[in-house]
């Protein structure tokens, strides 16, 4: 990076982190701080400010470090997962808003509680905290990626610092900073993505405009945006989009303390449910534009030699080994192969201006053809990295925009674009720590631990939390490298738990005759039903949500009947 990114990067990161704590500060200072505030803001927010906070917490840096690469290496169909989204928002809005403000609650759980009992409040808590805490691990590796590879920094050390710089953030500001800064977060990662799609297109040849790019996207398989087709084995169609999809974010945003924080901020029960309105109708546009920028970029290589893999410091440790002439071996195929995609990609494009669609179709034909050969070639490649280092990170996907982005942007941008990576990485993993604090203090702690203590010591004792939980989720990044594409990765990690806590809410607020031991013990089955079916992969990862929340219901019905003879 330049001086000049550098500059951009410091002066963004450190000027919205100095507002919103600032900012918080001062409104500190005229009204004071308390367990109230300092978890929910003093539930005080207007709509947009609850609407931006929901949405750039569920957007972290994996979103756009892993999303682009999503649509670069499987095109358009991950925006279908988001298809749900929607529809949880407005069952959200009618039947969870409502419910938590009136019982005034820190957290999701403890509503539970008074329907139930004890155990099933201790039990939905303890799988929210396993879930969340693994999770946010990942969400500290996804930028730490981002300095490793430009500065060539150790991955371990990296995730020290960054988790270290946001937990001093959360422990700092508490919920109203968190809040106001992701409101500039917002609008810097807006500007930061449009800009970049605008200057990907430009970019590309002479001629070759923004609908000559989606063309030859469609024919290289990469707009395959909905899929009809019910098939449980496939991760992303309609179906699970609409079906799994719905169950993963009703439980996500109605179930995760890490969302239910957020959207308890709102003053009242309808700045609320407009916050979480104003997050539907945006996420999914929002979400097809990240994936569609990915897709730009893989039109832009298909004009342009493209990297064989997208690591750097691997392919860099590869060419200084004993593999290093099998290696040079394949990037000469690699390149080959590029040639004759580049030529395929020309002949498509006369063919898209002449109408010929014959030739359209040939040409497309060998586009994909090239396509497979290369992805052999990458296959080839990345078995040599495995020879060279077995602890190697083989899955690219996460590399991919970033790459293109050191290579091709200009200075400056590639300095903000980075900004905006880790903005969406503090205000997310900050938010997080928040949720894991308030839901350790509130739920366990103060419950069953030091009940009938001051104000004051819950105060200090979720900053504490904070601490404890940061530290557990810099030893999970540790280990993040070994999961792949990191948005699927989040995503299969919910999808593990959420159903089984949703099916706890939906037992909660629909099915009164049920109670607490029936619906504990449904928990406990319901949850090791779907690890097990996650292990031996018996279904796609979206249809667990609805699994184990159906199951919890069933379950817990049939339990009550038996328990009541």
């Amino acid at each position: 990076m330049s001086t000049l990114d550098w500059g951009v990067l410091v002066i963004t990161l450190l000027g919205l982190v100095l507002y919103g704590v600032l900012r918080s500060r001062a409104e500190q200072r005229q009204s004071g701080q308390n367990l109230g505030s300092y978890l929910l803001a003093g539930q005080s927010l207007p709509w947009y400010h609850v609407g931006l906070s929901v949405m750039a917490t569920q957007a972290s840096a994996i979103t756009f470090l892993s999303a682009p690469g999503q649509g670069f290496s499987d095109g358009m169909r991950f925006v279908q997962f988001y298809f749900g989204l929607p529809l949880a928002m407005v069952v959200l809005s009618i039947t969870f808003v409502p419910i938590f403000h009136r019982l005034k609650v820190f957290t999701a759980y403890e509503y539970l509680e008074t329907r139930f009992d004890t155990r099933v409040r201790t039990l939905t808590a303890g799988l929210f905290l396993l879930q969340r805490g693994l999770s946010t691990g990942l969400s500290i590796y996804a930028p730490a990626i981002v300095l490793s590879t430009i500065l060539g920094w150790n991955i371990y050390w990296t995730n020290i610092i960054i988790g270290g710089l946001v937990l001093v953030y959360a422990v700092v500001g508490g919920t109203k900073a968190i809040s106001y800064t992701h409101l500039q977060q917002m609008a810097v990662v807006t500007f930061a993505m449009v800009l970049a799609g605008y200057l990907t297109v430009r970019l590309l040849p002479d001629g070759v405009g923004f609908i000559d790019a989606l063309h030859v996207a469609g024919k290289a398989g990469r707009m395959n945006l909905i899929d009809f087709h019910f098939d449980p084995s496939s991760r992303y169609n309609l179906w699970s989009g609409l079906i799994g999809g719905f169950f993963l974010q009703l439980s996500y945003f109605g179930t995760d303390q890490s969302q239910v924080g957020r959207y308890l901020t709102g003053e009242s029960i309808g700045q609320s449910r407009l916050g979480l309105l104003m997050n539907g109708l945006l996420k999914v546009p929002m979400q097809f534009l990240i994936l569609l920028l990915g897709v730009l970029v893989f039109v832009f290589y298909q004009y342009n030699p493209s990297p064989t893999f997208f690591n750097r410091q691997e392919t860099d440790r590869l060419r200084e080994s004993p593999y290093a002439s099998a290696y040079q071996v394949a990037e000469i195929k690699h390149q080959n192969l590029t040639n004759v995609r580049q030529k395929a990609v020309l002949d498509l494009q006369s063919a898209l201006k002449t109408g010929d669609e014959p030739g359209q179709d040939v040409a497309g034909e060998r586009i994909r053809q090239t396509d497979e050969a290369l992805k052999t070639v990458k296959a080839d490649v990345v078995g040599l990295i495995k020879k060279n280092n077995p602890a190697a990170d083989t899955n690219d996907v996460n590399y991919v925009f970033l790459r293109f982005v050191l290579d091709y942007l200009p200075h400056g941008l590639i300095g903000l674009l980075i900004a905006m990576i880790f903005l969406t990485s503090m205000g997310s993993v900050a938010s997080a720590y928040s949720s894991l604090a308030s839901t350790t203090v509130v739920d366990l702690y103060r419950r069953l631990i030091r009940p009938g203590d001051t104000d004051a010591h819950y105060l200090s004792a979720s900053r504490w939390s904070t601490i404890g939980w940061g530290l557990f989720c810099i030893v999970v990044a540790q280990f993040a490298n070994q999961f792949g594409s990191m948005i699927e990765a989040v995503n299969v990690l919910g999808s593990l738990f959420y159903g089984v806590v949703l099916g706890v809410f939906v037992v909660a607020f629909y099915v009164k005759s049920i109670g607490g031991p029936a619906t504990f013990w449904a928990a406990i089955i319901a949850e090791l039903f779907v690890i097990l079916s996650w292990y031996f992969d018996l279904t796609a990862f979206l249809w667990l949500n609805a699994i184990g929340c159906l199951l919890v219901v069933g379950i817990a019905w049939v339990l009550q009947r038996v328990l009541a003879r």
